[in-house]
């Protein structure tokens, strides 16, 4: 596999003059990759149907000619003005029946089906005329789907094309009925013209009716997306990529991934780590400059599984960012940490953004990799750095993973419909889990909830699922290694009532989930063998075996043969003693790390990575602070 870097450009943003000299120290820094046009649409069509491709052709000639291979983007997630005057209600609304307005960026309800006449057009004129164009080598559709909250829509649109997807879902308002339990409160249907959206209720809305929109909205962004990949697999033979975002979960982006070539995401260590991650405040200060040890990998290891193994970070952090509560500048060398860890987890393409920081509008305080008067900001000689590096390493990809972890986005939506308990998070549940393989050293691969074959794994993770699909019990059933599963997995069916059998009702365990409760962060429950369970426990009745029980005499942890059962949210120590032990059951090698020193695999190299903002000496070999070290395997 061959790595490669790039960087998002905009040279609708410089003097025309500027381009070929921005074209050739791109080509001089060892870039190969640019992405540009995925904001242009108003420069593209100044006025509805009327074209002004010049421009476009010129800056896409000047960086080929400069030997850089363009990533073209669909405009659509900026919408210009004057598309406000034909389809006024276009607009997405929010759950208090607000319109989200003009003025920045992702105004539209993805629903709109007249709006998305207007993407199907757009992205026809652009694939017509670039489909061949010798310098656009790939595509990206819109940008960050799901961004500052835009995936939920409460408007006329979102409503009427609701009512729709129900219809072909049920068929019958009779069985709607049925399926959601609307006996409940009087809550029956006589058509499907008479079901609203579940917003603006008196108390909180049946959480079928809830998990039913949510799984709606997340199918009208695949087919949104989907639109765009067909109209341009007509004209074009080049891989279409899109580029999420880091913990955003509000549509499956394995759903949006099977219509396309390449997973991309977007990564800001230093914003995620100061604005999405809940940790003490001495881990937000001791990692402030160099973000969270795992929270990148994490996301490497699931888009690589969202992308069917080829992924890419379409954008990443060089600098401060502009959006988080807070914003510090990177520690010297992350630039270059960041780049090689994806690297590590089997990237092909690592993008920074951006090429010069803007010196206007929303993102003028967001770093590139030139400072607004075109002098090298500090990440230029990172990424000259990476670039000389690369052509020096063999092109190889990563390693298979150690162990695998189960990822399913609806069951982010079923505990964001009914947490239960305030701090019950799915993806903060997956993450710890994670964060615990990653402590020991191990590899990870990420799982979709549907997978049937867990062949070549030793041990498998599936915490918080709250339906596992009949694919995965029936590779679970088969499994020779050992699953951990839980807590609260298995615990809604589809349609989001309590099955019964009673939850977990996996194969071969004698084991019920008699009770559940969730607590305080102030009220843990102990365990014999040490440590607590927080946040979420369950009370578990049966036969199967007891491996770890909590100080009241519950089980805390039972299995049958290979496969156990989790029935609580264990802290951290206790999760390490779990792990270890599997993992020694299975006789897979863990090595316990150090706070901020992490390691992933490839083919031929092991490679470490120090988030410390201090050298550690490890195995013999000092790392340096920011630091990275490869060693052949």
């Amino acid at each position: 596999m061959k790595r490669s870097l790039g960087v998002c450009y905009y040279p609708e943003h410089w003097p025309e003059a500027q381009w070929a000299e921005d074209a050739a120290r791109m080509a001089a820094l060892g870039l190969t990759w640019v992405r540009i046009g995925e904001f242009a649409w108003n420069r593209m069509e100044p006025e509805p149907g009327r074209f002004d491709w010049a421009w476009l052709d010129r800056a896409i000639a000047t960086l080929g000619n400069a030997g850089l291979q363009v990533v073209l983007g669909t405009p659509t997630a900026t919408p210009p003005r004057w598309m406000l005057n034909k389809h006024p209600d276009m607009l997405a609304v929010d759950a208090g029946g607000r319109p989200r307005g003009f003025g920045s960026r992702r105004h539209y309800c993805f629903s709109h089906r007249g709006y998305r006449a207007e993407c199907a057009r757009i992205v026809t004129e652009l694939a017509q005329r670039y489909g061949h164009n010798p310098h656009v080598a790939a595509w990206q559709t819109d940008n960050e789907y799901g961004c500052h909250d835009t995936v939920l829509s409460y408007s006329d649109a979102a409503k009427h094309a609701f009512q729709d997807w129900l219809a072909q879902r049920y068929q019958s308002p009779q069985a709607l009925n049925r399926a959601w339990g609307n006996v409940f409160w009087s809550m029956d249907y006589a058509g499907f013209d008479e079901i609203g959206l579940p917003n603006l209720t008196v108390t909180e809305a049946n959480p079928a009716h809830t998990m039913a929109f949510r799984r709606f909205a997340s199918d009208e962004v695949a087919s949104f997306n989907k639109l765009q990949t067909d109209i341009i697999r007509k004209h074009s033979d080049a891989p279409i990529a899109h580029n999420y975002m880091g913990r955003i979960t509000e549509f499956d982006h394995f759903a949006v991934g099977a219509d396309l070539d390449i997973a991309s995401w977007d990564a800001y260590p230093l914003g995620f780590l100061s604005d999405r991650l809940e940790v003490t405040p001495d881990h937000k200060r001791r990692f402030v400059r160099q973000g969270d040890p795992d929270f990148q990998a994490f996301h490497h290891d699931l888009y690589r599984a969202v992308g069917r193994g080829r992924w890419w970070i379409m954008e990443q952090q060089p600098g401060p960012v502009n959006w988080a509560p807070w914003n510090a500048d990177p520690l010297p060398g992350m630039a270059r940490l960041w780049a090689w860890e994806a690297f590590a987890h089997g990237a092909e393409a690592v993008c920074y953004f951006r090429w010069r920081q803007a010196p206007f509008a929303q993102e003028q305080m967001h770093a590139g990799l030139l400072r607004p008067d075109s002098a090298p900001a500090q990440a230029f000689d990172e990424a000259a750095q990476v670039a000389a590096e690369l052509a020096a390493m063999p092109d190889v990809g990563t390693a298979r993973g150690d162990v695998a972890l189960v990822f399913d986005y609806a069951s982010a939506w079923a505990w964001q419909t009914q947490p239960q308990g305030r701090d019950f998070d799915y993806f903060r549940l997956v993450f710890a889990f994670y964060r615990g393989l990653r402590r020991l050293g191990l590899n990870v691969d990420m799982l979709p909830p549907d997978t049937a074959d867990l062949t070549g794994y030793r041990l498998v993770l599936a915490p918080g699922v709250a339906t596992l699909t009949e694919p995965f019990l029936s590779a679970l059933g088969r499994f020779e290694g050992a699953a951990l599963i839980g807590p609260r997995s298995n615990a809604k069916t589809v349609e989001f009532a309590t099955p019964v059998p009673l939850p977990p009702n996996l194969p071969g365990l004698d084991a019920v989930v008699a009770r559940v409760e969730s607590l305080p962060p102030d009220v843990p429950v102990p365990l014999e063998a040490g440590g607590n369970l927080l946040h979420w426990r369950e009370k578990i009745e049966g036969r199967a075996e007891v491996m770890e029980r909590a100080s009241d005499g519950w089980p805390a942890l039972v299995r049958a043969g290979g496969i156990h059962y989790l029935a609580g949210w264990p802290e951290d120590a206790v999760l390490d003693r779990m792990l270890i032990a599997l993992c020694k059951a299975q006789g897979i090698g863990v090595e316990v790390l150090p706070e901020g020193l992490r390691r992933r695999d490839s083919d031929t190299h092991r490679f470490w990575f120090n988030y410390n903002p201090f050298a550690v000496e490890w195995d013999g070999v000092t790392i340096p602070a920011a630091g990275v070290h490869w060693e052949l395997l």
